[in-house]
């Protein structure tokens, strides 16, 4: 276990690659607010006619 093992933080950071053991850093919170999107609104269900029935 060492800078070989993938599955260790100093294994990750030799590889250079991210995870559980070495999350990435997503910086301050507040830095980038995310805009809300307006949501659209639902279109209204169409009537549906049941089945034919089997004779």
């Amino acid at each position: 276990m060492g800078r070989g093992d993938k599955k260790t933080k100093k294994g990750k950071i030799a590889m250079g690659s991210y995870g559980n053991s070495r999350p990435k850093d997503k910086g301050p919170a507040s830095a980038s607010p995310v805009a809300e999107t307006p949501k659209k609104e639902k279109k209204e269900a169409k009537e549906t006619k049941a089945p034919a029935k089997k004779k």
